[in-house]
């Protein structure tokens, strides 16, 4: 190195970079941060006290989150990074837990052995975890959590390095094993089976899933420490639930998606009525126009219109119900169903190898689980193998019924159009399609993946007005959006 230029340690980054880092990780989340409002950002952490954490997250959360949907996300990425400080709850020693952070645990430093072990530590953190339970103290949780992390879930990876894993705390702690213990401390003198017991089963569950959700935070953070948040941060932060891709949504995503349903549905509503209201589209209404021309000295400065008709069409849903597509077959069919008052009609179709008619299984109050097991059971869907023919399928709808698809109506298709190498019926979709105003075909796979195997996409893409890459409802929504009538 050259004389007089020392070398320098690199610094960890400031709080002003780390809310940078920070902003860069919710757009690569999808969650839409401004630069204005990363700037109030900035301008809101500079008059609040910095030591308040869950200030500071508040904060933050105010000026960058724009929807609730967003606020999961946001949350999982503030943890990492702008985490607790280390030893923040924590004991100072990785070795022995000293008499204050004992009594801090809710444990009597009196029952811990000098020579305690990891089996006699387990026991006490597990006691202390049910009278935490019982309590319901948020504070006490976390720091329980902490601490078994601490104490439970080290595994040496590598010789010199460690990680930590929450399947490990959470199997030693076993939360679960304690419901019938907390149900006879929390129903005592109370008669078991009645609203009592509802009320309580479900704070227990409330407080058992916040403390494993505490371990799970905790472990990201410790994670984060030894390999950099970088490592963590894409496996630690679920994806947005319009981000969630159908073909792999569980039934968890699946619940947060019907969620948000309506809310889309409403907000399309809304603009559609706007539309209507405020366009001035129509034909010329030629003689208002020249009556109002006389006051000008027949200069027609001022134009009448007639009022345009709305066109409100009708929709026909035909939906592969296969296994293959099952996920995105349910959440297309609930929105279709929230949309059908956008139409004058809507009438659904489901198939596998053959279709039937599902229309009757969707009425106002109709819960979608009970529908698609309807479906599954009692409509005609499978005529030979129980494995998707595409080209039987389109056979059967336009034999079975001729009355539809018609000028008026907007024909939805639904499905991967993976045909098991069988006939593609590319002839009656043909025809069925020309008697349509509009046939749109919602595609759940990747684009990449069409034409690849037993796929068909590019035989039926010619044959319908839009194919539609659609593996998640935001993408979903921008094609509902699209297609709405004007």
């Amino acid at each position: 190195m050259s004389a007089g230029i020392e070398e320098v340690e690199p610094s960890a980054p400031g709080l002003v970079d780390r809310l940078v880092m920070f902003v860069q990780a919710l757009r690569r989340a999808e969650v839409p941060v401004s630069t204005a409002e990363s700037v109030d950002a900035t301008r809101a952490i500079g008059v609040i006290d910095l030591l308040d954490r869950e200030g500071l997250r508040a904060t933050l959360a105010a000026t960058m989150c724009k929807r609730p949907a967003y606020r999961q996300t946001f949350d999982g990425l503030f943890e990492l990074y702008f985490p607790a400080r280390l030893g923040d709850g924590l004991t100072t020693s990785d070795d022995e837990l000293d008499s204050l952070d004992a009594e801090g645990l809710g444990i009597d430093p009196e029952d811990i052995p000098d020579d305690v072990t990891d089996e006699e530590m387990r026991k006490l953190l597990r006691e202390a975890l049910l009278r935490a339970l019982l309590d319901g103290d948020p504070d006490l949780i976390k720091r329980l959590a902490r601490e078994s992390v601490r104490r439970l879930g080290r595994v040496q990876a590598q010789p010199g390095r460690q990680t930590w894993f929450a399947y490990k705390v959470l199997r030693a702690m076993s939360p679960d094993t304690l419901i019938a213990a907390l149900l006879d401390l929390m129903l005592q003198g109370a008669e078991k089976g009645g609203l009592a017991e509802k009320v309580a089963r479900t704070t227990i569950a409330e407080r058992i899933k916040a403390f494993e959700q505490a371990v799970e935070a905790e472990v990201r953070r410790r994670v984060a420490e030894e390999r950099g948040i970088e490592a963590v941060e894409k496996t630690a932060v679920k994806p947005l639930a319009d981000q969630v891709d159908f073909l792999r949504a569980s039934r968890a995503d699946l619940a947060e998606l019907k969620r948000e349903v309506y809310p889309l549905a409403r907000r399309l509503a809304t603009r559609l009525t706007a539309k209507q209201r405020l366009g001035r589209t129509g034909r010329l209404d030629f003689r208002r126009t020249v009556r109002a021309s006389l006051a000008y000295g027949g200069v027609p400065l001022e134009t009448h219109w007639k009022p345009k008709k709305p066109h409100k069409p009708e929709l026909v849903v035909l939906c592969d119900v296969s296994g293959s597509v099952s996920s995105f077959a349910h959440f297309t069919l609930l929105l279709t169903h929230a949309l059908r008052e956008q139409f004058a009609k809507v009438r659904a179709f489901a198939f596998i190898d053959t279709t039937d008619e599902v229309t009757r299984f969707f009425g106002p109050e109709s819960d979608l689980a009970d529908v698609m097991t309807r479906v599954q059971n009692e409509a005609d869907i499978v005529w030979l193998d129980g494995h998707s023919d595409y080209g039987h399928a389109f056979e059967v709808f336009e034999e079975r019924y001729p009355d539809a698809v018609g000028p008026k109506t907007s024909l939805l298709i639904l499905g991967d159009a993976r045909t098991n190498h069988r006939q593609p019926g590319t002839d009656t979709l043909r025809r069925v399609s020309q008697m349509a105003r509009h046939t749109y075909w919602l595609n759940p796979e990747p684009r990449s993946y069409w034409g690849g195997g037993d796929s068909a996409t590019w035989s039926y893409e010619p044959l319908v007005d839009e194919m539609v890459e659609c593996r998640n409802a935001a993408q979903l929504s921008e094609f509902v959006e699209r297609i709405l009538p004007h």
